[in-house]
């Protein structure tokens, strides 16, 4: 497994895509927009489910409805993992540390790589205008906030270096440990 965790914007997506062309064997992308898009609509609009993704000030409510499937979800990724699948996940840690402990549960036991996808707010903040498919403010909110407590084994940075090159050096790392289906002990390295 490989998690990335970024904010909105700061480009985990984009990273995810170069590294399946990279990486030797198959591996699935999953990812956060993957599972809001899963959701049925009522669950998109705040209350229950999952708010501010389409309007508001960038900031992203997460009830009790959304929280519960998000957890499933989760443990549906690593039964995946468990099963063989080797997995890019791209995630937006809204809770910090919080949402790195219940991944991390999740995937005890599995070979994880942890990766922070840096971005400079003001960068992101200039894809999320280009992009068009984002509530204004959500890329700054969330630049800084979702590697709050947050350990990596890697960090890149996608406003000082090419997409390309975050890809590779997460390619690196896997390559570093040995095969393309371990890509570190499961443990997390250093907070962010």
């Amino acid at each position: 497994m490989i998690v990335l965790n970024g904010g909105s914007s700061s480009g985990k997506s984009s990273i995810a895509r170069c590294l399946q062309e990279l990486l030797p064997e198959p591996w699935l992308h999953l990812g956060a927009d993957t599972m809001v898009e899963a959701l049925p609509p009522s669950l998109r609009s705040g209350g229950e489910g999952i708010g501010g993704l389409e309007g508001g000030d960038g900031t992203v409510e997460v009830g009790p409805a959304f929280a519960a499937l998000d957890a499933a979800w989760t443990v549906g990724v690593a039964a995946m993992a468990r099963a063989g699948a080797r997995i890019v996940v791209d995630e937006v840690f809204l809770g910090g540390a919080a949402s790195q402990a219940r991944w991390r549960a999740a995937l005890k036991g599995l070979d994880v790589l942890w990766v922070g996808v840096r971005c400079d707010p003001a960068v992101a903040a200039r894809r999320e205008a280009a992009r068009g498919d984002r509530v204004a403010g959500m890329a700054a909110a969330q630049a800084k906030a979702v590697h709050l407590g947050v350990a990596y084994d890697l960090v890149v940075d996608s406003s000082r270096a090419a997409v390309a090159d975050c890809a590779r050096a997460v390619a690196a790392r896997v390559a570093a440990a040995g095969s393309s289906d371990a890509p570190a002990d499961g443990r997390a390295g250093t907070p962010a």
